[in-house]
């Protein structure tokens, strides 16, 4: 019986539903009961000049709720601010309105984020000449590194909601009940542009994160704030910042695949024995050739004459022809 009144509460309550999209999300998460109040955490101080503070919430995941811590981010350019997303109550569900950069601030449901962010506009500073001046009346910064500050106390007293019960979200039973102002209802219509890839792993890293869920830790995370910048780090790696009672987490390595299986290398075979090379000796001094002459030009030599025919010899006289002589 308790295993089927917990099932029937899953359906009941765990209920996810898409409605349609707005100007500055594609798909809305409708949820059929409120997320717990606001925690209570120590912003950490900007370690950098021109970042912005994006404040932590509660979102919805498989589990339910869980907290999104707050961080430093850049913006995705000088002079965007951060409007945060809230949580408000249509027609008997809580739906998520997903945050955006843009010019100007537009309506949150008057959720009081704390750090600038009352639930009226952003009193925590504003752009100046590129570059961000912080309001020191309400946000924490390392003042060795960033000298660009002011103090504007009457800004935040004018933009806050009186929140004592921190509650997280607008319209409904014991909701914040605060209508946009003319300057909230404008700035929606603006241009706006999406968190940055870095917001959006910062916001897998606490889904994965399962004591970042409030059925496991009663609505009091454990990581309420990042000390560094997202830019700063892997991230997926999360800080503690001071005084926030938050703890470090990091997401598991993946898996290492297995290695190759090894063969042994071959037996190396002995070099065979070197000699030592033959002495050299020193070669001969090069001489030049001398130069060639031309050989004197041949004559060709005389015909040669042939010699006169041999006469015949006179005919041998007879002894009888001697003797009558």
């Amino acid at each position: 019986m308790a295993f089927l009144r917990s099932a029937r509460w899953l359906l009941l309550a765990l209920v996810i539903t898409l409605v349609p999209a707005s100007s500055q999300a594609g798909v809305f998460i409708s949820v059929n009961f409120g997320p717990p109040a606001m925690p209570v955490y120590v912003q950490p101080p900007c370690p950098e000049p021109d970042l912005m503070w994006i404040p932590g919430y509660w979102h919805y995941g498989p589990f339910g709720y869980y907290w999104v811590p707050g961080t430093w981010v850049a913006a995705p350019e000088p002079g965007l601010l951060w409007t945060p997303g809230y949580w408000g109550f249509v027609n008997g569900a809580y739906i998520f309105h997903d945050g955006y950069w843009g010019r100007h601030i537009g309506y949150y449901g008057g959720v009081n984020y704390g750090y600038g962010y009352g639930g009226i506009g952003f009193a925590g500073g504003e752009w100046r000449g590129g570059h961000f001046a912080y309001n020191t009346a309400v946000i924490n910064v390392n003042r060795e590194v960033i000298h660009t500050t002011y103090i504007d106390r009457t800004i935040v007293e004018r933009n806050t909601i009186v929140n004592p019960g921190h509650v997280a979200y607008s319209g409904g039973p014991g909701g914040i009940h605060h209508d946009p102002a003319p300057e909230e209802r404008m700035a929606e219509h603006e241009q706006h542009q999406a968190p940055t890839v870095f917001q959006q792993h910062h916001i897998e890293a606490a889904k994965a994160d399962t004591t970042s869920y409030a059925k496991n830790n009663g609505g009091r995370p454990q990581n309420l704030a990042v000390a560094k910048p997202l830019e700063a780090g892997p991230p997926h790696a999360w800080s503690s910042a001071p005084g926030s009672h938050s703890m470090t987490m990091e997401h598991p390595a993946p898996a290492a695949h297995p290695m190759p299986e090894t063969r042994p290398m071959p037996a190396e075979h002995p070099a065979p024995e070197s000699r030592p090379a033959p002495e050299s000796h020193p070669a001969p001094a090069y001489h030049p050739a001398p130069v060639a002459h031309p050989a004197p030009a041949s004559h060709p030599a005389p015909a040669a004459r042939p010699a006169p025919p041999p006469r015949p010899a006179p005919p041998a006289k007879s002894k009888a022809e001697s003797k009558e002589r």
